[in-house]
């Protein structure tokens, strides 16, 4: 584990909800982030590299982490946290970012008791 961990945020196609994750949070001091989707459309491809780079993955929907689980079983895969963030929201919306302030922080609170 990373003394600073590193934090990979994914959602559909890396347009609104991973991205608004992404921006809110990259110059936060206490973790590494990067969002990516699971689109071809993707602004950035979720692949083999970040998942090993992610010491925990965030997804917003039961699906994602199972699909995440699926696509790499043969890897030893970081613990996938579900946000249950729906695709309502478009990219920096005020609740998007108020949920995905909450949501993330808690988390990060619990596993890595980061404040």
């Amino acid at each position: 584990m990373n003394v600073k961990p590193n934090i990979l945020v994914t959602c559909g196609r890396n347009k609104r909800r991973s991205r608004t994750a992404e921006y809110i949070f990259k110059n936060d001091m206490r973790f590494n982030i990067r969002s990516v989707g699971f689109s071809p459309k993707s602004e950035r491809l979720l692949s083999e590299r970040d998942v090993l780079w992610a010491d925990l993955i965030f997804v917003m929907e039961q699906g994602h982490g199972s699909r995440i689980s699926g696509m790499y079983r043969h890897l030893d895969l970081p613990s996938i946290e579900i946000l249950h963030i729906e695709d309502d929201y478009e990219y920096l919306n005020e609740k998007l970012i108020e949920m995905l302030t909450d949501r993330i922080n808690s988390t990060l609170k619990i596993k890595y008791d980061i404040k």
